[in-house]
């Protein structure tokens, strides 16, 4: 039986940020590594190409740090 793919739509996925992250809040992720047991997405800011980071795709659960979609600034606040 083929193992079970972690995050299986992460490629392509757009994610906000809570808090400003180099200048920006919305991002794409346009890369994802596997390497072990440890998954990593790399964003790229929606607004500027140049801005592209890895980060562990694990944080992208974490909803006090990153929300799924591209969210409005009020949108934001409501969810604080």
């Amino acid at each position: 039986m083929a193992k079970k793919q972690k995050f299986p739509y992460l490629l392509g996925s757009k994610w906000t940020s809570n808090q400003q992250t180099w200048g920006w809040r919305h991002f794409q992720v346009v890369n994802r590594k596997n390497q072990g047991k440890w998954v990593f997405a790399e964003l790229v800011a929606s607004c500027d190409p140049t801005v592209r980071f890895w980060l562990n795709a694990q944080q992208l659960k974490d909803r006090s740090l990153w929300q799924p979609g591209w969210q409005s600034t009020q949108e934001l606040e409501e969810i604080e």
